[in-house]
């Protein structure tokens, strides 16, 4: 098995920050959107868009590496065209390293591309819903008075069952006709 690089990340006790549910009274983290950042498992995640194809990992460390460590970066590649698909991703391990280097390169220049940066993981503003169970209540699906309506399949309102005789069937055959048939 090859060798790995692990970076060692300290337990989230000895950290500095608190977990997003403990900012009650302060300032909590949100987005240029509005909604309240979350951290993920490992640290906070931003989101910088726009990125140059022809950027490399080592423009992106270069410019983010000022706000803090970096734990970790993605920089997807086209498997078609090997170039960079417009988009990384950063992780700071504190949020004021995160909330530092969004709000000092967001809407900068990186390789003659104004990149655009913010958190990767967000939660919706209260009363706003959306997410999963967003103000559906208990189980089921949405819809109703306040969502959209489920969607037909093509052609269900054309499809007319058959019996085994190929007939229309105008009402569903009664549980006894089924046995004896």
């Amino acid at each position: 098995m090859a060798d790995m690089e692990i970076d060692e990340v300290p337990p989230a006790e000895e950290q500095d920050t608190a977990p997003t549910t403990e900012h009650k009274g302060t300032n909590p983290p949100k987005t240029t959107g509005g909604a309240f950042a979350v951290r993920s498992i490992e640290g906070w995640i931003v989101l910088v868009t726009n990125v140059h194809e022809e950027a490399s990992e080592e423009d992106l460390q270069e410019r983010f590496a000022e706000y803090g460590d970096i734990q970790n970066m993605h920089l997807n590649l086209d498997r078609r065209t090997g170039y960079v698909k417009g988009y990384a991703l950063i992780e700071y391990s504190t949020l004021p390293e995160a909330r530092e280097a969004i709000a000092q390169t967001n809407n900068t220049k990186l390789l003659d591309q104004t990149i655009q940066c913010d958190f990767a993981f967000v939660r919706p503003p209260p009363g706003q819903g959306g997410g999963r169970g967003g103000n559906r209540g208990r189980g089921g699906r949405g819809g109703g008075a306040t969502g959209r309506p489920r969607s037909r399949s093509p052609g269900a309102a054309d499809r007319v069952e058959r019996n085994a005789e190929d007939e229309p069937v105008t009402e569903a055959p009664k549980l006894e006709d089924r046995i004896t048939s």
